[in-house]
C-alpha cells in the first residue's frame, strides 16, 4: 500500500518516469534583454543618487527608474521561471525589498530617538548604499556571463 491507501504498483513509478516535467533552461533572447533593461534602470537610479542631489538610497527606493524596474520584475518574473534568469529576478526583487526594509528601520530609529539618531544613521545608510551598488554590479556581471545568481 502507498501513503494514499491505493495499492502500489510499478506502473505508478513508470508513469512518473515516462511523463517528467520538462523545464526549458534556456531563456529567450527577449527575456535576457528585459533583464538587462531592469539592471540598467536600477543603475540609472544609483547614478542619479551618486551624481544628483538625492541620496543613493532615496534614488534607488523611490526614484522612477527603480520603481519601473521592480514593476517589470514582477511582470516578467513568471516568464523567467524554470530558467537561470529566475535567480536574477529574485535577486533584483530582494535587493529592492530588503533595501526598503533597512531604510525603514533606519527611519524608525531616527524617529524613536527623537532625531538624535541622525548622528549615527548615516553609517548604516552608507553601508546600504554600498550594498545596492554591489548587488546591481554583481547581478549585472553574472547576467553578462550568462550565469545564474546562485550556483
Amino acid at each position: 500500500m502507498n501513503p494514499t491507501g491505493r495499492p502500489s504498483s510499478d506502473t505508478d513509478m513508470s508513469d512518473a518516469i515516462s511523463n517528467p516535467i520538462v523545464v526549458d533552461a534556456r531563456p529567450s533572447a527577449s527575456l535576457v534583454s528585459w533583464t538587462q533593461v531592469i539592471y540598467a534602470l536600477h543603475a540609472v537610479s544609483l547614478l542619479t543618487g551618486v551624481l544628483g542631489a538625492a541620496s543613493v538610497v532615496g534614488a534607488f527606493l523611490i526614484g522612477w527608474p527603480s520603481v519601473v524596474a521592480v514593476i517589470l520584475n514582477y511582470v516578467k518574473h513568471s516568464e523567467a521561471r524554470g530558467t537561470w534568469l529566475d535567480s536574477h529576478f529574485r535577486w533584483q526583487i530582494r535587493t529592492f525589498w530588503f533595501g526598503l526594509l533597512w531604510a525603514v528601520l533606519c527611519l524608525a530609529f531616527v524617529v524613536m530617538t527623537l532625531g538624535i539618531g541622525l548622528i549615527v544613521v548615516w553609517f548604516p545608510l552608507g553601508v546600504l548604499t554600498l550594498w545596492f551598488i554591489y548587488r546591481v554590479a554583481r547581478g549585472w556581471s553574472s547576467l553578462a556571463s550568462n550565469q545564474p545568481m546562485y550556483s
